[in-house]
C-alpha cells in the first residue's frame, strides 16, 4: 500500500490491518532477527509480527489509520537490514499486499560488502608482509606523537575497507539494545584500534568479514532448496477465452475456465482433466517418479509435468489455493514452529552470551590488577607463563569476547530442521512444523490404519477358481452377467476382472433377484444361476465342509482330503487368507469359486520390514475389520501385533493404550476416518494426501501420494535430523567451551577465534544440516 493511496474499506474495526511480505535477505540469524523486532515493536500501529530468518521474510501486520508501510520498512532498515523486495505493493483486497516467499538469491561474492573486504584482505596481506616478512617497514606518519609504520597504516587501510560494515552492524545492534555478534565484534574491532593493536584490529575485521561472507553464502544456499519448491509452479498457463487461446499468469485464471497443456509443460493449476490422455509426472506433488496415465475425469495438480500427451484440463482451484501453493506455505509456516531442541538453545544463548562477555571482561581487567610478578604453571608437561601486562590480556579478553557470539550454537537447529522440512516436501513428504519433525525421529512405536494404508482401500479379484469343465473365462462370463445389476463394491470388482480379461459379452440373464445377505440370481432359459456366499449353496444342498465364516474372513477347521476337497479345503484356505469368496452355480452344479479382497499394497512388508531394520521395534496394524481378516493381512506385512474389529472411538483408546504400553507414538492413517486417532497420537500422519483438504489440515505430516514405502523414509529422515540437531548442538558448544578454556593459557589467538570458533562452526554446522538432502526414499 503506498503512502497516497487511503486504506481498503473494512466491514469491522477488528479486520482493519494490512499484511506487508516483505524480503530481508541479510536478516539470516536468529540474533537479526531479534534485533528488527525490537526495531518494529516500536511502531505505533503494528498489530503483528513474523520473522523468519531461515528465508529471509518478514511479515507485519498493522493498523494502516496509524501507520504505513513505508514506516514498517523504514523501522527495518533502522535495525540494519535493507528491504530489497515487496515495498510499497498495493494491498489487495484481503488487506495483503504483494509480499515475497522467500529473499531472492544473494550475489555474495560481488556484494559491495564482498568487495570491501577483498580490500581489506589485501591491504591486510601487504601489512603482514612488511611487518613480519620483508626488511623494511618504514614510519610513514606520526600521530599523537606515536610513529606509524608502513605496515601499522596498511592494517588501518584494512580495518577501515573491512571493518567500517561490522562497526555499522554494531552501532544499530547497540541502537537496538541487542548483545549479538556485531556489537561485540565492532567493540572489539574499535578498542584493538584505539589502543594501537592494529594487527589484532585488522585480521578480526578481515576474518570476521569473511565469516560473514562465507555464512551468507551457507545461508543463500540452504534458501535454495525452498526457492526450488516455490519455482515448481509455472507462472503462465495458456487458456481457452471465447474460442481463442492466450496467455495470461497463473493467478489470473478462474475456477472453471479451462487450460490447455501441451507435452513438455508444466499444469499451471488444479484441475480434472476434460479432453485428452497423458502420462504425468506428479513427482513435485507425490514424490513419485514414475508418470501417472491421466484420461477424462482424473484429477491433476499444479507444478506436475504433462510429459506426453495433449491436455486441456477444467481449473478447479486458483492458483493460491491449488495443492503445490498449499505445501509451499505450510512448509513455510513449519519454521515458526519451533522444536524443543531450538527453545531450549534459545534459553540457553540468553545466559551464555552475557556470561562469556562478563569473562572477556574479567579477563581483561582482572590479571593485570591481581598479577604482581609473573610465575608459571606446568600443565601435562607444558609450561603456562602468567605475566601481568595489560596488552596481553586485553588481546585475551578480546579472543573471549569472538568466543561470546553464540552464532554457530543457534543457528545448528533452524538450519536442520529448513533442511530436513524442504527434502522431504521434494520426496512427497509434507512435514507441517519443525516440532512434528523431532517427534517423529523420536518415536517408540507406529499403528498403521488397515484400509487404504496398508492395503489399497479398493475390493479387486485375486482368485479365479473353475471347477470341472468350466474355464477361468467361462465363469468369469456367468459371474459378471449375474452381478451386472449389482452396486455392491464386490459386483464392480468381479465386473473389472472380467472386462481386464476382455470379456464383454456375458450371457444374456432374465429374472434378476437380489438375495439379501447371500448374492444373487437370475435365469438363463429354464437354468437359474446363483453367485454368492458359501452360505447360500449350503442353503441349496451343496456340503461345503466344516467351516467358521466371518464377514470378509474366517479361522476354517482342517478339511478332510475328499472328492469335496475343493468345496471345503480351497474356500477354507482362501478365507484364513482374509478373502471374500463368491460361488457360482446353478442348484446341481458349482461352476467355481472367485475371491475378492482389498488387497495389501506391494510394498508394505517391505516397508514393515524396513522400519524395522531402522530401530522400530513395534509396528501395529488397527482395522475395523473381523478377527480372520486382520489376522490374515498382519501376517501378510509382518506387523507385530494387531488390534480388529475397532470403531473410529475405539481406535482412539488403542493409540492411548500403545502410549502407554510403548511410549510415544506415530499414527497413520487416512486423515478423515482415523481423524480422531491422528489427533490423539504423539505424530498422526495421514496417507495420499495430495488434493485432499482435509487429510493436510488433519495430520501432523502428509504422505502426499498413496505410498506406504515413505514412512520409512520419513522415520530415516527424522531419526537423522534429530542426529544432525544433536551433533550441532554438542559440537559447537565443545569447540567454544576448549576455545574458551585456552585463552587464559594464551593458546587462543584472535585468529583462531574467528576462524574455529566463528566462521569455521557456522559452517560446519550448515554443512551438516544440509547432509540431510542427501537422503532419499528407498526405490
Amino acid at each position: 500500500m503506498t503512502d497516497d493511496e487511503g486504506p481498503p474499506e473494512r466491514a469491522s474495526d477488528e479486520n482493519r490491518r494490512v499484511t506487508a511480505e516483505l524480503a530481508v535477505p541479510e536478516m539470516d540469524c536468529p540474533s537479526c532477527a531479534k534485533k528488527v523486532d525490537k526495531s518494529l515493536t516500536r511502531v505505533d500501529g503494528v498489530v503483528d509480527a513474523t520473522l523468519q530468518p531461515t528465508t529471509g521474510r518478514v511479515e507485519v501486520a498493522y493498523d494502516p489509520d496509524r501507520t504505513s508501510e513505508a514506516d514498517v520498512v523504514a523501522a527495518i532498515e533502522n535495525a540494519g537490514y535493507e528491504v530489497v523486495d515487496g515495498a510499497g505493493g498495493d494491498a489487495d483486497s484481503s488487506g495483503t499486499s504483494d509480499g515475497v516467499d522467500v529473499a531472492p538469491p544473494s550475489e555474495v561474492w560481488t556484494s559491495s560488502r564482498a568487495i570491501k573486504t577483498w580490500i581489506g584482505a589485501v591491504f591486510l596481506t601487504l601489512g603482514l608482509a612488511f611487518e613480519f616478512v620483508l626488511a623494511g617497514n618504514p614510519a610513514v606518519a606520526t600521530v599523537l606523537e606515536q610513529p606509524l609504520a608502513l605496515s601499522d597504516v596498511l592494517f588501518l587501510g584494512a580495518v577501515v575497507a573491512a571493518g567500517v560494515p561490522v562497526v555499522r552492524g554494531g552501532y544499530y545492534s547497540a541502537k537496538n539494545l541487542s548483545l549479538d555478534i556485531d556489537l561485540l565484534m565492532g567493540f572489539a574491532i574499535i578498542a584493538a584500534a584505539a589502543i594501537g593493536y592494529f594487527v589484532e584490529a585488522a585480521t578480526l575485521a578481515v576474518l570476521f568479514s569473511v565469516a560473514e561472507l562465507l555464512e551468507d553464502y551457507a545461508m543463500d544456499r540452504a534458501r535454495d532448496s525452498l526457492r526450488e519448491l516455490m519455482e515448481l509452479s509455472p507462472d503462465e498457463a495458456t487458456v481457452r477465452r471465447d474460442g481463442e487461446e492466450v496467455t495470461v499468469p497463473a493467478e489470473g485464471v478462474e475456477v472453471g475456465e479451462t487450460v490447455i497443456v501441451r507435452p513438455g509443460e508444466k499444469i499451471p493449476l488444479d484441475g480434472t482433466v476434460i479432453e485428452g490422455e497423458s502420462a504425468v509426472d506428479e513427482s513435485p506433488i507425490t514424490g513419485e517418479s514414475v508418470p501417472v496415465d491421466k484420461t477424462v475425469d482424473e484429477a491433476v495438480y499444479a507444478g506436475s509435468i504433462n510429459a506426453e500427451g495433449y491436455l486441456e484440463v477444467e481449473v478447479t482451484s486458483t492458483a493460491g489455493d491449488s495443492t503445490l501453493a498449499r505445501i509451499i506455505e505450510m512448509v513455510q509456516g513449519a519454521q515458526q514452529k519451533q522444536t524443543e531442541k531450538e527453545q531450549f538453545v534459545d534459553r540457553f544463548a540468553g545466559y551464555y552470551t552475557p556470561v562469556v562477555v562478563v569473562l572477556a571482561i574479567l579477563t581483561a581487567v582482572l590479571p593485570p590488577l591481581l598479577i604482581a610478578d609473573p610465575f608459571s604453571v606446568s600443565v601435562g608437561g607444558y609450561a603456562f607463563t602468567f605475566a601481568g601486562d595489560w596488552g596481553t590480556w586485553f588481546v585475551r579478553g578480546l579472543t573471549l569476547l569472538v568466543i561470546a557470539c553464540p552464532c554457530a550454537f543457534v543457528i545448528s537447529t533452524p538450519v536442520s530442521v529448513v533442511s530436513g522440512i524442504t527434502s522431504a516436501a521434494k520426496n512427497g513428504v509434507l512435514v507441517k512444523g519443525g516440532n512434528h519433525l523431532e517427534a517423529m525421529g523420536d518415536i517408540d512405536a507406529v499403528a498403521l490404519d488397515k484400509t487404504g494404508t496398508l492395503t489399497r482401500g479398493e475390493l479387486a479379484v485375486t482368485d479365479v477358481v473353475p471347477i470341472g469343465d468350466t474355464d477361468e473365462s467361462a465363469l468369469l462370463r456367468y459371474a459378471a452377467g449375474l452381478e451386472r445389476r449389482s452396486e455392491h463394491p464386490i459386483s464392480e470388482a468381479i465386473r473389472d476382472r472380467a472386462e481386464e480379461h476382455g470379456l464383454t459379452d456375458p450371457p444374456e440373464f432374465s429374472g434378476f433377484e437380489s438375495l439379501t445377505g447371500r448374492g444373487v440370481r437370475a435365469d438363463i432359459g429354464d437354468e437359474t444361476y446363483y453367485a454368492g456366499k458359501p452360505a447360500l449353496f449350503e442353503d441349496l444342498g451343496f456340503d461345503l465342509g466344516d467351516r467358521r465364516v466371518t464377514d470378509g474372513g474366517s479361522v476354517a477347521a482342517a478339511a478332510d482330503e475328499s472328492d469335496d476337497a475343493f468345496d471345503a479345503g480351497t474356500i477354507a484356505a482362501l478365507q484364513r487368507e482374509g478373502k471374500t469368496v463368491v460361488l457360482v452355480g446353478t442348484e446341481t452344479e458349482l461352476l467355481g469359486a472367485i475371491a475378492i479382497a482389498d488387497e495389501v499394497r506391494p510394498d508394505a512388508r517391505r516397508a514393515v520390514d524396513r522400519l524395522h531394520e531402522l530401530g522400530v521395534e513395534n509396528v501395529v496394524m488397527l482395522t475395523g475389520d473381523n478377527e480372520g481378516t486382520a489376522q490374515a493381512i498382519a501376517e501378510q506385512v509382518g506387523v507385530d501385533d494387531y488390534r480388529a474389529e475397532l470403531l473410529p472411538d475405539e481406535k482412539v483408546g488403542a493409540v492411548e493404550g500403545l502410549q502407554a504400553e510403548y511410549g510415544e507414538v506415530a499414527m497413520v492413517g487416512d486423515g478423515i476416518n482415523d481423524a480422531p486417532a491422528l489427533a490423539t497420537a504423539d505424530v498422526g500422519i495421514a496417507m495420499g494426501a495430495a488434493g485432499t483438504d482435509t487429510a493436510l489440515e488433519t495430520a501432523d505430516i502428509a504422505l502426499m501420494g498413496d505410498d506406504i514405502g515413505k514412512l520409512p523414509y520419513l522415520y530415516s529422515l527424522s531419526h537423522s535430523a534429530n542426529g544432525v540437531i544433536r551433533q550441532n548442538i554438542w559440537t559447537s558448544l565443545s569447540v567454544k567451551a576448549l576455545l574458551a578454556l585456552g585463552v587464559p593459557l594464551g593458546l587462543v589467538s584472535v585468529a583462531a577465534a574467528v576462524v574455529v570458533g566463528d566462521m569455521g562452526m557456522s559452517l560446519g554446522v550448515t554443512g551438516n544440516a544440509m547432509r540431510l538432502s542427501r537422503i532419499t526414499p528407498d526405490r
